[in-house]
């Protein structure tokens, strides 16, 4: 059983190593009859991934199964080109970096409709439960003209479990150190025109205390979590022709943390109160597929999520209510998208409208955003080569109308080596809190826009995948996340190194990261970005045992410290696990993280987890 990190993406790699490697290749004659995997999100159709231009990973459900309790973004964190921080235990506030670029600058889509906070401009990664979701695709690189505003360091998009033919339904049931405690269910079926699917989870557990002795804010209590999920889907096929879903997600949960209130009326330290968030996540969508004539489809998408934040405090030693804050965003949501092929082109057409509202107890001075956007795609494969060309339009309600565009192709050097590039202009608005939240908001501030290019070279032959990318990508106006300050220019670049590479039952992915983002004109490196990044992961399978281990090294990063900065060292985490199947519907799995107990910090003052077991039973027809 190989793992399937499949990624499509460019670069200069050496010829010489690259044959070199395919002289290693075992199982290439039996990949030739392995169906590759279809990308969405690269070009927002259906497109085999050999075909795709994009950097693209693809997560799939084997690879989620063997996360045990950890959460999506612990697995997002084994990828190329990300980067991750989160403020202490198992699940609490977390950010994502995707080729240098801040949270707020990569979107998040779940079943293709945008979720997270118009506050923060952030998401609550943390919030998805993995029981439920099928596969997740991250494209990497600017995808403003796809996508709309804020995709500056590219896209993830989740899709959760979908109805499958016959009834199948599985359980699970799972415990681990620190408390860990993790339970879920789920039922999907299609019988006729009809297919459903249903399912929940739930995981909690005591936590650790997620900041360092003598770190501002520090509370030596146990910073425990409890998240409960719900989904639920129904499709009806009208004829082979249309099709109607509807699709509804529910994750809430509340998580400690050590802070205080603001205002603070009992005057209560961090030591002497329990601080408690309570985010929550709704979702609900309606989709409606057609085939007018066997060359022009159509899909139009409503969308509703609300992103809730809420924070409560009480005095520990009476319980007395010492204050709380919500920050909540609803985000409604219509995409009509027309596909027309022209052969093997195809022209898509896009029409998009999105409305943010801020509910809250900090008084904004503007309280709702309106985005409207038109997109027009070309994309043309011919036998050695293909291009994707799109241009979009824009209007902000707040900061009026913008364009971006983009232009990506590849060339088949060879049947093994493939020529690809891109490159694309983006826009960003500042988010709510950047403009208005009372001592930090800067009402002046402009929006950030910027253009990319990338450039690089891919290799397939038999069961050897491997890639480069290089990338380039100037922002202009970039807004630091710690201390809202708009500098005059960020530069993100860097090089992915990728291998995947399989021998028979044993499969080996390793990557490396060279980022190297920099703020201009002070020089500075973008915090929380390590400069140097490799994975490794490795699997093999023995009869009914797989056996995999993760490594991850990361260099030393930088974080705001006032008055100034401070260096994070780097550090190692290497986590290992097992599966045997007890039969053909259930197995069992064990994983041990951080092996060797590494104490390190993403973020400044804060700690993570230690040497961490998780073992769950799983059974499923």
């Amino acid at each position: 059983m190989r793992i399937t990190v499949y990624r499509a993406r460019a670069a200069c790699v050496p010829a010489a190593i690259m044959a070199w490697l395919g002289g290693m290749s075992v199982g290439a004659s039996a990949q030739t009859d392995v169906l590759e995997p279809v990308v969405v999100t690269a070009t927002r159709t259906e497109v085999p991934l050999t075909d795709v231009v994009a950097d693209v990973s693809i997560i799939d459900r084997e690879q989620l199964e063997r996360a045990g309790m950890q959460s999506l973004i612990d697995v997002l964190a084994n990828l190329p080109g990300i980067q991750i921080s989160f403020n202490g235990s198992y699940r609490s506030n977390s950010g994502l970096y995707l080729r240098g670029a801040t949270t707020s600058q990569t979107i998040l889509l779940v079943n293709g409709v945008r979720v997270g906070s118009a506050t923060s401009g952030g998401y609550s990664l943390e919030s998805l439960p993995l029981d439920r979701i099928e596969r997740v695709e991250v494209l990497r690189g600017a995808a403003a003209a796809l996508y709309g505003p804020d995709a500056v360091g590219g896209v993830v998009q989740v899709f959760t479990r979908e109805p499958e033919d016959g009834l199948q339904r599985s359980v699970s049931a799972g415990v681990g150190s620190d408390g860990q405690r993790k339970l879920g269910a789920s039922l999907q079926g299609q019988s006729g025109a009809w297919g459903y699917t249903v399912g929940a989870s739930h995981e909690r557990a005591k936590g650790i205390n997620v900041k360092l002795p003598g770190a501002s804010g520090f509370n030596p209590d146990e910073d425990g979590f409890e998240f409960t999920s719900l989904d639920a889907s129904l499709r009806y096929r009208i004829s082979h022709r249309h099709a109607v879903s509807a699709q509804v997600l529910l994750s809430e949960g509340e998580y400690d943390f050590d802070g205080t209130p603001f205002p603070n009326p009992l005057n209560v330290t961090a030591a002497t109160t329990r601080a408690v968030a309570y985010p929550k996540l709704e979702q609900q969508i309606l989709k409606w597929s057609a085939q007018w004539t066997d060359d022009w489809s159509s899909v139009f998408t409503a969308g509703r999520s609300k992103d809730v934040s809420v924070n409560r405090y009480w005095r520990e030693s009476d319980g007395a209510a010492a204050g709380n804050d919500r920050f909540n965003t609803t985000r409604t949501q219509f995409v009509w998208q027309n596909d027309i092929r022209f052969g093997r082109n195809t022209l898509s057409v896009l029409a998009e409208e999105r409305e943010d509202k801020v509910d809250s107890t900090t008084a904004f001075t503007v309280s709702k955003r309106t985005v409207r956007g038109l997109a027009v795609s070309y994309a043309m494969k011919q036998e050695l080569w293909d291009a994707l060309a799109t241009v979009r339009h824009d209007r902000n309600t707040q900061f009026g109308s913008f364009n971006t565009w983009a232009l990506s192709g590849g060339y088949r050097l060879n049947q093994s080596f493939r020529l690809v590039g891109s490159m694309g202009t983006t826009f960003q608005a500042p988010s709510f809190n950047q403009l208005y939240f009372p001592g930090f908001g800067n009402p002046d501030l402009m929006p950030q826009t910027g253009k990319a290019q990338e450039i690089g070279l891919r290799y397939q032959q038999g069961s050897t995948r491997a890639s480069a990318v290089v990338y380039h990508n100037k922002v202009q106006g970039f807004i630091t996340p710690a201390t809202n300050v708009q500098s005059n220019l960020a530069v993100l670049k860097g090089v992915t190194l990728s291998l995947d590479q399989s021998w028979g039952p044993t499969a080996l992915s390793v990557s490396y990261d060279h980022a190297d983002p920099r703020l201009k004109p002070s020089d500075d490196r973008v915090t929380r970005m390590a400069r140097h990044m490799l994975r490794t992961q490795i699997s093999h399978q023995h009869g009914s045992w797989l056996s995999f281990a993760e490594l991850r090294l990361s260099s030393n990063r930088e974080d705001t410290q006032w008055p100034g900065r401070i260096t994070l060292p780097g550090y190692g985490l290497l986590n290992v696990g097992t599966t045997y199947r007890l039969s053909q519907n259930m197995k069992v799995q064990a994983r041990l993280n951080n092996v060797t107990n590494k104490s390190f910090s993403l973020a400044n003052g804060f700690t993570t987890p230690g040497r961490n077991l998780f073992v769950s039973l799983n059974w499923n027809d």
